[in-house]
């Protein structure tokens, strides 16, 4: 039945009424490229994870100021360098590591919570008359560099053998009451990035690295169902700032190489 003139109708709540339109996923399908430019260190650089959405927000009719965009966190990160049979170099996220956290958050460790706040965000400021349809998308991918020479020796011998890397993030596009703090999350993606680079120290540089499989990364899953954001993903520190370099040695103790930055 209509609205009588005369009587108010309550408007739709902001969570009844916003739509997500559409909503794309993929993992570029390049390989990872491998760069022996460097005398100190081997480059590489993974595809892209790539997410887009599109969102109508129908009339906001209070004065509510809501942000949707994307929010990430990381669930789980192996990264090997192995250096023939002296030990290996790793990158741990020592509290995901032992499991006294489910996720870290993976934000840019300015806009917490969001990944980045150019393209991945959108900011609805209340009241409007007209419908707001806007797109919000977000990319990542590793570019790290990783020494030839053992990380904690003086000698830049070439002797790194290995890299494996395993991670898996969960990506969220979320709507956030700036007044209130009230959280929507209206999609939840799932992906994983892996890789395998086998090195020869004794070749020429240039002709050291091979890459192993996958060479083609698993796409990335859109849940139907939506999973709920962990605390630990929208709050200080992010995986860049909590991440620690350790050096593990076939014998002997584990050294810290670089610590923490928070």
């Amino acid at each position: 039945m209509g609205c009588i003139q005369s009587i108010r109708c309550k408007p739709k709540s902001f969570r009844d009424s916003i739509i997500v339109l559409e909503v794309n996923s993929s993992i570029d399908p390049n390989p990872t490229s491998i760069d022996e430019s460097s005398s100190v260190v081997l480059r590489y650089r993974t595809p892209h994870f790539r997410a887009c959405a599109r969102v109508l927000v129908p009339p906001v009719a209070g004065k509510e100021t809501w942000t949707i965009g994307w929010i990430q966190a990381c669930n789980h990160m192996e990264f090997y360098n192995t250096y023939g049979n002296k030990g290996m170099s790793s990158w741990e996220l020592p509290d995901l590591r032992d499991g006294k956290i489910q996720a870290i958050s993976d934000s840019d460790g300015v806009n917490y919570p969001w990944y980045g706040n150019t393209t991945e965000t959108c900011t609805v400021v209340g009241p409007t008359k007209k419908d707001s349809k806007f797109t919000v998308s977000m990319n990542d991918n590793f570019y790290p560099s990783v020494t030839w020479g053992v990380p904690v020796s003086d000698s830049n011998v070439p002797q790194l053998s290995s890299i494996r890397r395993d991670q898996s993030f969960t990506t969220w596009l979320v709507a956030i009451n700036q007044a209130t703090s009230e959280t929507l999350v209206l999609q939840t993606i799932r992906w994983r990035m892996r890789l395998h680079i086998k090195v020869d120290p004794e070749k020429p540089l240039g002709n050291r690295a091979v890459l192993n499989e996958p060479v083609a990364q698993e796409q990335p899953q859109i849940l139907g169902k939506n999973e709920p954001i962990p605390s630990n993903a929208m709050v200080k520190p992010n995986a860049n700032d909590a991440q620690v370099l350790m050096w593990r040695p076939k014998n002997g103790d584990p050294v810290v190489v670089i610590p923490p930055k928070y």
